[in-house]
């Protein structure tokens, strides 16, 4: 993997049809969800449907297991049905410190890594100590509309009733190392909507976004992919931050602009990230 989560597209466990042609949506991630998308009375037929794919198709995507929450009757079954399969990461919904803990402990022996759904008011407060509660948590998703429900909030095609939230996720998942996803757009028929609120995401931070319809994920991954203008900036940057080293100055300006090591950092970042995509030639 070469951790690029651009996209992360949701699949209902128990439809067959979407989970046999996951891998051709060219979502970076898949979370194949056997949560809100599945009935109560369809949870187990969903958890043998994942299971089959998992031992019948190859996938070159990110695979994640959405399961039930921690204080649900379907959460023990779950983990002890996906701990046996080769899968990346399981999704863990309404996140707490002592969920993530618990399922932690079921995951030993195991090379399942987590990642955190953040959905209630309590999780975006704790969110620090959620992501630090377990060494498997390599990052988390905002659940904006779970998150309402509990706000006693409307969730609005605009967002504002997400923005703290949104700010606080990011900053912690950064202060941490860890990756941040945003919250699905939810009108699947409006593109100008989706392409304003995936602008919005990747300006404050966060690394990609989820999505619940396979026509979402070519322009979420366009916009979070690094513009033309981005990668020839970073590549002016690091030329001459290279003939600033030779010429042994331990500062230089481009532009007439100093350049410090956070624009460094930065242009060091687009270069990796094109690399990686194949936007540029040169070895990742």
């Amino acid at each position: 993997m070469t951790n690029i989560r651009r996209s992360m597209l949701f699949i209902p466990g128990n439809n067959p049809g979407m989970l046999q042609s996951a891998d051709v949506f060219d979502s970076d991630s898949v979370i194949f969800d056997l949560e809100d998308s599945v009935a109560i009375d369809e949870k187990a037929s969903a958890r043998i449907l994942v299971k089959e794919l998992f031992s019948s198709i190859e996938m070159s995507c990110e695979r994640i297991v959405r399961i039930n929450p921690y204080d649900t009757p379907f959460y023990a079954s779950d983990i002890e049905a996906m701990r046996q399969l080769d899968i990346d990461m399981i999704l863990l919904p309404k996140a707490s410190v002592e969920s993530i803990k618990d399922l932690d402990q079921k995951l030993i022996k195991t090379n399942i890594n987590i990642m955190v759904l953040i959905e209630t008011a309590l999780g975006v407060e704790q969110v620090f100590e959620i992501l630090n509660a377990s060494k498997r948590c390599k990052g988390l998703m905002l659940g904006g509309e779970d998150l309402c429900v509990d706000l006693n909030c409307i969730r609005t095609k605009k967002g504002d009733e997400l923005l703290y939230a949104r700010y606080r996720v990011v900053n912690a998942s950064k202060a941490l190392s860890k990756f941040a996803i945003d919250t699905p757009y939810t009108d699947t028929f409006d593109e100008e909507g989706l392409k304003n609120d995936t602008l919005f995401s990747k300006s404050i931070g966060f690394d990609g976004k989820a999505s619940i319809n396979p026509r979402q994920v070519h322009c979420i991954n366009e916009i979070f992919n690094p513009t033309l203008d981005e990668i020839n900036h970073a590549k002016r940057v690091l030329e001459a931050k290279e003939m600033a080293l030779k010429e042994g100055k331990g500062v230089f300006s481009l532009d007439g602009k100093m350049v410090d090591l956070p624009i460094i950092k930065r242009a060091e970042k687009v270069i990796e990230l094109a690399l990686k995509l194949g936007l540029m030639k040169g070895t990742s």
